[in-house]
């Protein structure tokens, strides 16, 4: 009896140019073309499955993805059912044949992959192009030892640091960081990082200046009646004059203002220095 795959592994999504579509959090890791699917040990011994040819796979942080370009078929394994891997056999008669990995599986009772089942398969992946598979099954076993399909379960600090195992297996290949989509997801978290500093700054100054406006302006009404001469000749209104003069004087002083930033004084360097006076202030009424 001829076995259907589409009943054996998982089917997986593609976009409309062929491009598989990850899951929250998944990155790829590796990817191997021309490669063909055999199931060399079927959960049952009356089944045989037929080969897909020429395919792509494509090895991600929680998963394969055997992928036919031509009829837009594919199919995934996670690898959570994935119980071990063998490399390409290293003989004199290997180099005569295509490479090959094997890779065993857990299989549920009604014959489909599932983590814990209680039947093993083994899928050899035939690799047909030019490619490094002693690169790719170290990939591999890099993703499966810091399991990170796991870090969709649990709490949020448990996902961070399976992560980080990940991105820290190894000072050369990086899952996190690999293909374009680590390339985009990097640069978006430079982006986002930049746009948040600059939204707080900018809050944070236009809280200040809020609070600064009625101050500086009560403030150089006080010193422009300060720097203002005696317009009167009358002794008594020259003596209160002189009173409210420092009064005022005593007033700035209490409030942390020596001098008061004016345009005339500070030029280009007005709304800085305003800013920094403005500060001071503030730090002398938290003080208090």
């Amino acid at each position: 009896m001829e076995g259907k795959w589409s009943e054996f592994l998982f089917p997986a999504s593609l976009t409309t140019s062929g491009r598989p579509v990850l899951q929250p959090g998944e990155v790829e890791c590796s990817t191997l073309d021309s490669v063909d699917l055999e199931l060399v040990q079927s959960p049952d011994p009356n089944t045989n499955f037929p080969t897909l040819r020429s395919g792509l796979l494509i090895l991600t942080t929680f998963r394969f993805l055997f992928i036919d370009q031509n009829s837009r078929v594919s199919f995934s394994i996670p690898l959570s059912v994935v119980s071990h891997v063998s490399g390409p056999k290293k003989s004199i008669k290997s180099m005569f044949h295509s490479p090959r990995i094997r890779v065993r599986v857990s299989v549920s009772n009604d014959g489909r992959v599932a983590e814990k089942g209680q039947r093993f398969a083994e899928i050899v992946c035939v690799l047909r192009g030019k490619s490094d598979p002693d690169s790719f099954v170290g990939r591999l076993w890099e993703v499966l030892r810091s399991r990170p399909w796991e870090s969709l379960v649990g709490s949020e600090d448990k996902r961070e640091s399976e992560v980080g195992r990940v991105a820290e297996s190894s000072s050369v290949w990086r899952p996190a960081m690999a293909g374009v989509s680590g390339i985009l997801r990097k640069e978006q978290e430079q982006w986002e990082s930049t746009d948040k500093s600059l939204q707080d700054a900018f809050q944070d100054l236009n809280a200040l200046m809020s609070k600064a406006k009625e101050m500086v302006t009560l403030a150089e009404k006080m010193r422009l009646k300060l720097l203002a001469g005696p317009n009167s000749q009358n002794t008594g209104a020259n003596e209160e004059e002189m009173g409210s003069k420092q009064e005022m004087q005593d007033w700035l002083l209490s409030v942390g203002i020596v001098s008061p930033v004016t345009k005339e004084t500070a030029g280009a360097q007005y709304h800085q220095q305003l800013c920094r006076q403005r500060v001071c202030a503030f730090r002398h009424f938290l003080g208090k």
